[in-house]
């Protein structure tokens, strides 16, 4: 063996075991808090499974900063108040430097207070009312503004929908936004005669009389179009008991914020075709990106008819982003990411990318889909990126809000008196 030989073999040897440290080194925890049993486990559970699937790529790259990613999984089992206590247990017992979870603005607004009064670090990956924006929050669902507003204006000009039925499940969701779209509709020109608002428990199940509500609402002859934000198991007898009364998507469309491709590949869709649902990722785009994905995914999960949806999409964004955020500030501590994660821009599934706004909201494009008899979408609309607004222009007492972290340090901000009204996200 010559003794060049000799040195490439220890230098190899040397790197080799370097590489090997790294991975060896403290493992970065991040929390999965996502409900794993109880009503909201039939949407739930796939993101916990979507969190692992990207911790197990990242390590196969190299980790984070060199050090290998560690999923901490914890249920708070559709329980309002053990989200909060989950979330105190991640940042204190198991010490993450990062959480991923929460489906219900009920389960966010519970962990609020404790991310906050902790430093800790949220990224919410579902579709939501707005009308907040935490420090510690990174939101990368959809907004109204990019969601609820677009699915009406769709609905009343290429539908004709002229009365309205907002129904959906009695928590804070459902009722901002549709307090949000029954101003918006108003504004509109919509009599109030026209518009029809119900609420129901988690995991209702007996829809007859609201069902037969909402066909009554069209007697006078007005075409009439539901708006639902209908959550979890719920969405299971409401779609049962619509096409029970014949309803077909032509005499009455439905259009869904919180019903994708996950929730139907439960329920038998033949009688639902043509019925609509406004996100801002369907399995059926057309991307290199999102065919890469599906297939990660098919593998990852083993199961060739596992669907892929929009909260999955969120969550990539969102991890993504957080992982470019780490690597520039060079350290998982919460303020240095957070300072780095305004302006960050990865990509999204359906061939653009979504930037982390100022306000912790990112851009999404809105795509409007209709229910195939096989549990997929047909888009059959898709807007340009659209920046999410923590508050919306329609409520009087929102439209002076701002929120801006790195210019106001304030998500709260009141325009007309230049003034932060409050920093804390609990309002």
């Amino acid at each position: 063996m010559t003794k060049l030989t000799k040195i490439l073999m220890l230098t190899s040897a040397l790197t080799l075991a370097h590489a090997a440290h790294a991975q060896e080194g403290e493992p970065i925890k991040i929390g999965v808090l996502h409900s794993l049993s109880g009503t909201m486990a039939i949407s739930e559970t796939t993101l916990k499974d979507t969190v692992l699937m990207l911790v197990e790529q990242q390590n196969a790259k190299g980790g984070v900063l060199g050090r290998p990613l560690e999923a901490v999984v914890v249920d708070p089992a559709s329980d309002w108040p053990l989200f909060a206590e989950k979330a105190r247990e991640l940042l204190t017992v198991s010490d993450v430097d990062a959480i991923f979870g929460c489906w219900t603005s009920v389960s966010r607004k519970s962990v609020l207070p404790v991310i906050e009064e902790l430093n800790g670090l949220l990224f919410y990956p579902v579709q939501y009312e707005g009308e907040e924006s935490s420090k510690n929050v990174i939101y990368t669902g959809a907004a109204p503004n990019q969601q609820a507003i677009p699915a009406v204006d769709y609905m009343r000009d290429e539908l004709g929908v002229e009365s309205w039925a907002l129904l959906g499940t009695d928590y804070v969701y459902p009722r901002t936004t549709n307090n949000i779209l029954d101003a918006y509709l108003k504004d509109n020109g919509t009599a109030p005669e026209d518009i029809f608002v119900n609420y129901t428990p988690f995991g209702h199940s007996d829809w007859s009389k609201i069902v037969a509500d909402v066909v009554a609402l069209g007697a006078g002859g007005k075409k009439v179009g539901v708006v639902s934000t209908i959550n979890g198991d719920a969405n299971v007898g409401f779609y049962k008991e619509l096409a029970a009364a014949g309803v077909s998507a032509d005499d009455i469309p439905v259009m869904a914020f919180s019903v994708g491709e996950e929730e139907l590949s439960g329920l038998d869709t033949a009688n639902l075709v043509g019925h609509l649902a406004a996100w801002n990722y369907f399995q059926t785009a057309e991307s290199d990106a999102n065919t890469a994905f599906i297939e990660e995914w098919k593998a990852f999960t083993g199961d060739a008819d596992r669907v892929t949806n929009d909260p999955m999409e969120a969550t990539v964004i969102g991890f993504n982003a957080w992982v470019a955020a780490v690597e520039a500030a060079g350290t998982t501590d919460v303020d240095p990411v957070l300072d780095a994660i305004v302006g960050i821009e990865v990509p999204n599934l359906t061939g653009g990318t979504a930037t982390v706004l100022p306000n912790h909201h990112i851009t999404k494009p809105v795509l409007i889909g209709e229910i195939r008899e096989d549990g997929q979408f047909d888009i059959v609309s898709q807007t340009d990126p659209v920046p999410g607004d923590a508050w919306t222009d329609f409520l009087p007492e929102s439209a002076v809000l701002d929120a801006d972290w790195p210019g106001k340090d304030c998500g709260m901000f009141n325009t007309e008196t230049d003034s932060c009204v409050q920093v804390q996200s609990n309002y």
